[in-house]
């Protein structure tokens, strides 16, 4: 199997399989595929374990009931998958001993050995999310999995007891075992009108995290004023 990616802006994945070997993807991400591929569609394909209650775990941290797998049947096949907004493609490399918390949109497609699940949530109550909460999905097992990170991606290689405090939707993806939280912004003044949302995010080191210059709840902002609204 080989993969490139392809594109600046809003790149592509292009994954090259060889007969007999497969991807898989949530729903709703493929691109376009070659007529060698057969796709199969289920809450427990790509050896994803748990059945229905692991897609269910799944659905609930933003990710979709619902998998589907690409296998090269007869000969060699093509399998290319889309981003959703302006960013890149990130491969992640498990080797079974450790895992990665990546945002709730972030998973794109993974060869199989890969284990996709919920990794946590935290209610935000009426916060910077209208109060749809943090989640997060978790990358294990092993294999090459693919991330979407959106805008450009900043990484930081924390030292032990090193500390970042970074607005949720710009956190996304950093290694498992790495101390977390959620904090509400100090002062009120800060909270009310630094124009931040109440919360920040809270990782400290050792280890690596991903930032994203884009989120879409920001992304949504800013476009909202120029949609068609519906009279009332």
């Amino acid at each position: 199997m080989n993969s490139q990616v392809q594109g600046t802006v809003m790149p592509v994945l292009e994954v090259s399989l060889d007969n007999g070997e497969s991807v898989f993807s949530e729903s709703g991400e493929l691109g376009w595929i070659s007529a060698t591929v057969q796709m199969r569609t289920g809450a427990s394909v790509g050896g994803q374990q748990g059945g229905l209650f692991g897609a269910l775990g799944r659905a609930l941290a933003g990710g979709t009931l619902f998998m589907t797998e690409y296998t090269a049947a007869g000969g060699p096949g093509l399998a290319v998958f889309t981003t959703k907004l302006p960013g890149q493609i990130v491969p992640v490399e498990l080797d079974g001993s450790r895992g990665y918390l990546i945002h709730r949109h972030g998973f794109l497609a993974a060869q199989l050995g890969v284990q996709f699940t919920v990794g946590f949530q935290q209610s935000l109550g009426a916060g910077i999310f209208g109060g749809t909460g943090f989640r997060m999905q978790r990358l294990g097992g092993k294999g090459t999995a693919w991330v979407e990170l959106n805008g450009e991606v900043i990484t930081y290689d924390l030292q032990a007891g090193n500390t970042l405090r970074i607005h949720p939707g710009h956190v996304g993806m950093f290694e498992e075992g790495m101390p977390f939280s959620i904090t509400t912004v100090p002062g009120i003044q800060n909270a009310l009108f630094g124009g931040s949302g109440l919360f920040l995010a809270t990782l400290t080191g050792p280890g690596k995290v991903w930032l994203q210059s884009m989120t879409m709840s920001r992304l949504a902002h800013a476009i909202a004023e120029y949609l068609p609204q519906r009279d009332r």
